[in-house]
Parts: structure tokens; C-alpha cells; sequence
């Protein structure tokens, strides 16, 4: 009788001989690939990065890594965290469907910072070579996302974080070259580190989690190359990860379809700089702001239907930061109703300052149904002399039916340089990303990226 492979060994054989990425997959991880690039830029100058960039450079090794949009470097671990925050921080990178990971921010600063440390060595990794390792590392990712199951956010933890960890950790081991063995250590040594609640949300914390996560695995991935030794179990056993961080999981789903169906091609790119839960939300709130067809002083009441987790993330009223109004349906509803916009000036700290903003959030009220999808939503006004106005969007826009296209994805990128005030050669940066894999050296495009 022959014994079957623990599913650690599963994913580790998938990581060691992966097979060749199809078109689909590789466009796929172009697209993350500029999208991340974008919000790092844009994020690369709040509070928190700045904060992040100070501490450090007090307590961090020899520079030798890019902070995307920043003239400072640091130690690649730092690189790869400080990149993963500004990456994440305004909410506004990529979010797979439907287990509502951020794939791109913990996995792809960990593979950047990797690759620019072997180029100063003289041993440059090719783009291919990264474009390869970050989809697979999001498919560990998204496929151990599937396989926890919704209880597992449910429960509070932050699934960009947990989940991330594990595929930046093999993501990183597939550029080390670590051999099977040595790639179960490194999802061992990511359990070890492994973190993020969603109670952080709104605050500088959350963005420190996904930021561990990066850091987390590319450090599990470098210690398993030196012989630092993990449980051979780390994901099913007694007390893994399934165990502890899940409630009913299926296992199975971190191998069913590993490399046949490729998870990468469920991700998507969002219009607005805010919780996935809110773009049907705020395009339901723009059209009717452009219609110009009711005054927001007549309105009395304000309702939106959809899917449970719209209001279990986003029902924050009285929100005072541009963190915690990106995943706040108050916010949302009256920015975009009262001022026609959803940038990200509407979710700055300015944008959430604005008093009128929050008096007007409180007229809004929430109808669960678990029949709507994530980037489904009804939006029904009352008015004071008993009229009703509805709006539905069916599928917004940026969402798996209706994707950004690559001009899309490319015009975010250049309006975040532009909020940002950076100085950039952005035509040269697009087309580098775009053209990754002919790069000699995967890691060049980062010098595109410094403020000068």
C-alpha cells in the first residue's frame, strides 16, 4: 500500500518543479506586478511609512535595498516590510476573489528585495525567473485562503497577513533554490511568524501586519536555507496552522488544482483606494451624484443591501482618519454622494476630516443579504417628502466581470505618482514592469521607482 505525501510535501514538490505558467497566469502576474508598484508609490509618503523608514534606519542593517518611492534604502528584510505596507496601506491593491486576499503586497516586496540584493552580489535574477516565483507564491497563498475557509476572516484574522506569509515564504525559497525538504522548513518557520487581526484594521497596525508578512517570509525562507529546521508539519498537524487559525477547513483545497487552476486569474484590481466591499458601493454613489437628480439635503434615509461581510468590514461611522475611512461605508456613501469623488484625497486624512461628511454617514443603515456578491450591491434613498431612489450594480466595475484593463491599471499607477508629487520617469517604469520578463536582471526597474 503506498502512503500518501503529507500535503507540506505536496505544495513543496509544486514550489520545486513547478509547471511551466501558462500566457494567462504570467499576464496575470504582469498586472499584479504594476498595480503593487503603484499603490507602493502612492502609499510610499504617509505616516506610517514614514515611521517605518525611521525605525529602520535606527535599527536596521547596511541599506541595500529600494523603498519604492523613497530616496532612503534599508536592509532587504525592512525593504521587504516597508514596501508591503506602502503597498497595502491605502487598501488600494489587488484583492483576490473570494478569499479577499491582498496577494501582491506580501509576496512580490519579499521576491523585489531578494532580487536587488543578489544583482549588487553579481548574480542578478532574471524577470522571468521572478515573474515565476511570485505567481507561485500566490498560489500558495490564495489556495491556502481557499482551503481555511471564510470562518477563518470571520474569526478576526487578516487573511492578507496569515495566508500571505506562506506564499512569500516558498515564493522566496523558489529564488534561493531551496530543495523540498528545506521548502517545508520555510513554511514551518513561517508558522512560527505568522500573524494579523482584523481588529488593526483602520489603523497604522494593519499595515504593520502585512508588512510582517513579507518580511516574515523571506526571513522563514533565508533561515531554512542556513538549516533552520521546522516541523514537518506545520500546516496540518495537530497544532498547524488548519488547527489553530481555522475553523472547519478543507485541506484539500491547498493541493485540489495546485497547477492545473491557477488561483492568479482570480485576482482583481480596484478603481478605488478602499475595502473591496465598497467599490459597488461608491460606483452606485457616483452615478447618482453625476445624474444630479436629488439634493443630498433631501435625503432622510439611506439603505444598502448586500453581501454580509459589506457591513461586518465596513459599518465604521464616525470615522476621523483616512485609514479608517477606506474601509468605512459611511464615508464612502457621503464622499461620494455629497462630493462626486472616491481618490485618494477623499480617503485622506483631510478627506475624512470633513464634519459634514460624518453627520450625513449616520443617515446610513445595512440590509444583509448573502445572495449578493462581494461586488454586488442595492443602494435605496429615502427622501423627506417619501420618495425612494435605488440604484443596483450587479458587478462593479474592477471586479472578476468587469476587470480593469491594462490602461487602466497603468493610468492608477501614474495618478498615484501624481498625487504622491513624485518626480518619476514613469513612461520608462510602465514599460519596464510591462516588459519584466526580458529583463537580464529582474530587479532594475526598482531604481525607476527612488524619488530623486
Amino acid at each position: 500500500m503506498s502512503v500518501q505525501p503529507a500535503l507540506e510535501q505536496v505544495v513543496a514538490a509544486f514550489v520545486d518543479a513547478p509547471p511551466s505558467l501558462p500566457e494567462a497566469a504570467r499576464a496575470a502576474g504582469r498586472r499584479s506586478l504594476l498595480n503593487m508598484v503603484g499603490t507602493a508609490l502612492g502609499g510610499s509618503g504617509e505616516a506610517a511609512i514614514d515611521r517605518l523608514a525611521e525605525f529602520s534606519s535606527r535599527f536596521g542593517g547596511a541599506p541595500a535595498a529600494t523603498l519604492i518611492g523613497r530616496k532612503q534604502r534599508a536592509d532587504i528584510l525592512w525593504a521587504a516590510e516597508i514596501n508591503a505596507a506602502a503597498a497595502n496601506i491605502f487598501d488600494f491593491d489587488d484583492t483576490h476573489i473570494p478569499t479577499v486576499i491582498h496577494p501582491s503586497a506580501p509576496v512580490l516586496p519579499a521576491l523585489l528585495a531578494l532580487a536587488e540584493s543578489r544583482a549588487s552580489e553579481g548574480r542578478p535574477i532574471t524577470g522571468a525567473a521572478l515573474l515565476e516565483a511570485f505567481v507561485l507564491g500566490v498560489e500558495i497563498a490564495c489556495h491556502l485562503g481557499n482551503a481555511a475557509g471564510q470562518a477563518h476572516y470571520k474569526r478576526g484574522w487578516h487573511i492578507t497577513s496569515t495566508c500571505g506569509i506562506f506564499g512569500a515564504a516558498l515564493a522566496s525559497g523558489r529564488l534561493l533554490g531551496l530543495s523540498p525538504s528545506a521548502l517545508v522548513d520555510a513554511l514551518g518557520n513561517a508558522l512560527a511568524l505568522c500573524s494579523g487581526s482584523v481588529e488593526t484594521l483602520g489603523t497604522m497596525s494593519k499595515s504593520l501586519g502585512v508588512g510582517q508578512a513579507a518580511r516574515g517570509g523571506l526571513m522563514a525562507a533565508l533561515l531554512a536555507q542556513s538549516g533552520y529546521t521546522g516541523p514537518q508539519l506545520p500546516l496540518t498537524g495537530t497544532r498547524g496552522f488548519f488547527a489553530l487559525y481555522c475553523d472547519n477547513p478543507d485541506p484539500s483545497r491547498l493541493t485540489d488544482g495546485l497547477g492545473s487552476r491557477w488561483e492568479i486569474l482570480n485576482n482583481t484590481f480596484k478603481p478605488y483606494p478602499c475595502g473591496v466591499v465598497l467599490n459597488p458601493v461608491i460606483e452606485a454613489c457616483l452615478a447618482l451624484h453625476a445624474e444630479g437628480a436629488v439634493s443630498p439635503r433631501e435625503i432622510i434615509d439611506i439603505e444598502l443591501t448586500g453581501n454580509p461581510l459589506l457591513r461586518e468590514r465596513a459599518d465604521r461611522p464616525n470615522v476621523t482618519s483616512g485609514r479608517a475611512s477606506q474601509v468605512s461605508a459611511q464615508h464612502a456613501v457621503a464622499v461620494s454622494l455629497l462630493r462626486g469623488r472616491a481618490d485618494l484625497e477623499a480617503f485622506s486624512d483631510r478627506g475624512a476630516a470633513d464634519p459634514e461628511l460624518g453627520a450625513f454617514g449616520l443617515k446610513l443603515r445595512f440590509r444583509d443579504d448573502a445572495a449578493f456578491a462581494l461586488d454586488s450591491v442595492r443602494l435605496r434613498l429615502t427622501l423627506a417628502d417619501g420618495r425612494e431612489i435605488a440604484r443596483t450594480v450587479e458587478a462593479a466595475k474592477g471586479g472578476l466581470k468587469r476587470p480593469l484593463s491594462n490602461g487602466d491599471i497603468a493610468s492608477k499607477l501614474r495618478a498615484q505618482i501624481q498625487w504622491r508629487g513624485l518626480d518619476l520617469a514613469t513612461d520608462e517604469l510602465i514599460a519596464a514592469i510591462e516588459g519584466i520578463e526580458d529583463a537580464v536582471d529582474g530587479a532594475a526597474f526598482l531604481a525607476l521607482t527612488r524619488q530623486r
